[in-house]
């Protein structure tokens, strides 16, 4: 049900209260123009959340890349969390995940023709990419997890929410996991519910509509993650979801995202021999954790494999203590997102119609405190 992975920490409510005047604040320097925001004269769209942890952000921008790319020079922007670099970095073929964060490093190596950049001031990286030589042909900007970042004002600003975090249920943080009030909602353009499962009823949509309050400019859509065919990391091998429990097959789900229960959970559809070994977020896996995912691997009954997530091959495949055989044994499950409710032609319309009103170069920048 929504909001199943929802815990409060009512010992923290105090320390929640204090964080919660400083947001407040911070905020309302921004709406008062006393902070400045500043808009572009390019399309930008924001992918982002309120929620500490995972809400699907990354499939979500593949999913905006898949659809736009076909028509327009796309460039993906994030801060690189995690990476050891400074300043703006435009990725290329050669760049490592420590040099551009392992989502970059995902995303320029499965979408090759796209632009990728870091920067954890987003100001100057959308002006980088929108002057340098190199990327000023770009005609749309994706930036990846920038709700809070308000001195970049974009031309549409998409809220995630987790299905199985709502936040309408949530507290701020410490107690709980939000970064800001509920009230932030409302500089949405659009709402997406992330992670639905897929036996969602109406009566379900109906009850989180309600509980969100949006208003009627926002629009609020529904996705569920659809998984693909296990795929070998450093072979060609590939094993069908369907197989998994005909074959017998014991897992070690090894993971460094967000909120891997529910990951879980869908693998549990095909597989109940699963043992989770969970890492923090962004976990930067070194060798000195190959000892302890080599033994656990062990302990699992014949015949086993590990699964892990695209995101966290990147940083696994670069082990060099990991032997030939537990190499071999890693499996990556790709993940993409679906729309539900027959409203997929109705979300893309709506993004590709943003993107053809406001081509670049359609207007003047309207500045500061735009």
């Amino acid at each position: 049900m929504e909001g199943d992975l929802i815990r409060i920490n009512e010992w923290l409510s105090p320390l929640s209260w204090l964080y919660a005047i400083g947001v407040e604040t911070r905020n309302a320097l921004f709406d008062m123009g006393i902070l400045p925001s500043r808009s572009y004269d390019i399309p930008i769209i924001n992918i982002g959340n309120i929620t500490v942890g995972g809400t699907g952000k990354t499939p979500h921008v593949e999913y905006l890349v898949q659809l736009l790319s076909r028509d327009y020079k796309v460039a993906v922007l994030s801060r690189g969390y995690k990476r050891r670099s400074k300043g703006y970095v435009l990725a290329t073929p050669e760049s490592r995940v420590e040099d551009i964060g392992d989502e970059s490093w995902q995303m320029k190596h499965k979408f090759p023709n796209i632009y990728v950049a870091v920067d954890a001031n987003r100001r100057r990286g959308i002006e980088r990419l929108m002057h340098d030589d190199a990327t000023r042909d770009v005609e749309v900007i994706l930036l990846d997890d920038a709700f809070q970042h308000r001195y970049v004002k974009p031309g549409m600003n998409i809220l995630l929410v987790d299905y199985h975090r709502m936040i309408t249920d949530d507290r701020l943080l410490p107690a709980g996991r939000l970064r800001e009030n509920v009230s932030a909602k409302r500089r949405a353009n659009m709402v997406i519910v992330s992670k639905c499962p897929h036996d969602i009823t109406p009566m379900g949509f109906r009850v989180i509509q309600s509980a969100l309050q949006l208003q009627p400019f926002q629009q609020l859509y529904f996705s569920t993650l659809r998984y693909s065919d296990l795929r070998q990391m450093a072979g060609s091998k590939v094993i069908p979801l369907s197989s998994l429990r005909s074959e017998n097959y014991h897992i070690l789900l090894l993971t460094g995202i967000g909120s891997p229960l529910q990951m879980e959970q869908d693998l549990r559809r095909y597989c109940q021999q699963i043992k989770s070994m969970p890492f923090s977020d962004h976990h930067r896996f070194s060798d000195k954790d190959v000892p302890s995912i080599q033994q656990a691997l062990r302990q699992l009954a014949r015949p086993s494999i590990i699964v892990t997530t695209e995101k966290d091959a990147t940083k696994l495949q670069g082990l060099g203590a990991l032997d030939e055989a537990v190499r071999d044994s890693i499996y990556i499950l790709p993940v993409r997102v679906c729309i539900m409710k027959d409203e997929t032609q109705t979300l893309n319309n709506n993004i590709i119609d943003y993107v053809r009103n406001n081509p670049r170069n359609s207007k003047m920048a309207s500045g500061e405190n735009a």
